[in-house]
C-alpha cells in the first residue's frame, strides 16, 4: 500500500514468545515479518523462547525483549506491570477448567479436600513464572483446599497433564487450552465430571480484577450444563514505554491491517475451537488490560477496520 507506514531507519527488535511451537511464537513470527517487510533491509529480528508468564515481564524490564506475549489477559494486572505498555490483544477464548474422574465423590472443588486417601492433581507448577500454576493453586486455596494436602504431577505445558488425566494416571486435571482436540478426547478414555470452582473462588479472583467466564454445555464432551469458571482468554502484547514511537505505531498498524495473515494459519479449525479466535476485531485488539503505548493508540485510531488486500501466505 502506498500510504502504509514504513520505518526510515534500521531496527533491531527482540520478541519473547513461548517454547517455540505454540501460538505466542506464531504471533511473534507474524508480527516480526510484517514489521520487517516495512523496515530497511539492515533491520534484524529475533524471537526468544519463553514461558508466557512473569518471565515475559522480566525480559521487558531488563531490556532482553522489546515486545513480549503474555497469557491470559486477566493475569496481567496481578503482575503489577505499571511500568509497561500494551500494543494490543490477540483474541483466544479459553478457560481454566477442573475435570475429575466421574467416580470421585466430588461435585465442587471444595469436595476434593474430604476425599479419603487424597487425590493426585495434574496441572502446572506454581513456581513464580507459570500463570496456570499460579491460578490453579490460588483457586484451590480460595476453595478451602490446601495444596499441601494434595499430590501433584506437574508440567509446564498443558498437553502432558491432559494426557496423564485421560490415561488414568491422575485423579484431577486443572488446566486451560480447552479448545484443543486433547480436551475433546478425554471423555473417550474415561468417565469425566467437570467441577465448578464455587462462588468464593470466583469472587476472590474478581476482587483482584480477574473475571469469571462460562463454558457452555456441550462444548466439552460430557459437559451437561453451563460451567462457571475462571477466564483464561487472550494473548497480550506488551512493550516498555521506551519502545520508539514509530516502531510501536507500525507494530499496532500491522496487527490491524495484516491480521488476515495470522487468521489464515487457524482457518482449518472452527473459530470457537481455535487457539486464536478469528476473525480478529480491531476494537477488541485495542481493549488492553494495561494502557496502550501512545503511538499504538494512534495507530488503532488511524488504521480503520479494513485489512490490507493480498492473499495471506498460508491461504
Amino acid at each position: 500500500m502506498a500510504d502504509e507506514p514504513r520505518l526510515d531507519h534500521p531496527v533491531t527488535l527482540a520478541f519473547r514468545g513461548d517454547w517455540g511451537q505454540a501460538n505466542m511464537h506464531r504471533i511473534c513470527g507474524w508480527l516480526a515479518q510484517e514489521i520487517g517487510d516495512r523496515s530497511p533491509r539492515e533491520s534484524r529480528f529475533a524471537i526468544w523462547s519463553g514461558r508466557g508468564g512473569t518471565d515475559a515481564i522480566a525480559a521487558l524490564r531488563s531490556g532482553a525483549a522489546d515486545i513480549a506475549v503474555v497469557t491470559p489477559a486477566a493475569a496481567v494486572p496481578l503482575l503489577q506491570p505499571g511500568d509497561l505498555c500494551a500494543l494490543g490483544v490477540i483474541g483466544q477464548r479459553d478457560r481454566l477448567v477442573v475435570a475429575v474422574d466421574a467416580a470421585l465423590p466430588a461435585r465442587t472443588v471444595a469436595d476434593l479436600a474430604a476425599i479419603p486417601g487424597g487425590v493426585t492433581v495434574a496441572t502446572s507448577p506454581d513456581d513464580g513464572v507459570n500463570l496456570i500454576g499460579l491460578a490453579a493453586h490460588k483457586a484451590l486455596r480460595l476453595a478451602g483446599v490446601a495444596p499441601d494436602a494434595l499430590s501433584f504431577r506437574y508440567d509446564e505445558r498443558p498437553f502432558p497433564p491432559i494426557s496423564w488425566f485421560a490415561d488414568g494416571d491422575t485423579d484431577v486435571l486443572i488446566h486451560e487450552a480447552i479448545m484443543t482436540p486433547h480436551w475433546q478426547r478425554i471423555a473417550a478414555k474415561r468417565p469425566v465430571r467437570y467441577l465448578p470452582w464455587g462462588e468464593d473462588v470466583l469472587a476472590g479472583f474478581a476482587a483482584e480484577g480477574w473475571p469469571s467466564a462460562t463454558v457452555e454445555a456441550g462444548y466439552l464432551p460430557g459437559l451437561e450444563a453451563d460451567l462457571r469458571t475462571l477466564d483464561f482468554s487472550d494473548f497480550v502484547l506488551l512493550c516498555p514505554p521506551t519502545l520508539a514511537d514509530d516502531v510501536a505505531y507500525l507494530a499496532a498498524w500491522c496487527m490491524v491491517k495484516t491480521r488476515r495473515a495470522l487468521e489464515a494459519q487457524y482457518a482449518h479449525l472452527p473459530p470457537d475451537h481455535s487457539p486464536v479466535t478469528y476473525p480478529l476485531v480491531p476494537a477488541d485488539m485495542a481493549r488492553t488490560p494495561v494502557p496502550l503505548h501512545p503511538a499504538a493508540a494512534r495507530a488503532y485510531a488511524d488504521a480503520g477496520d479494513d485489512p490490507v488486500t493480498g492473499p495471506p501466505i498460508w491461504s
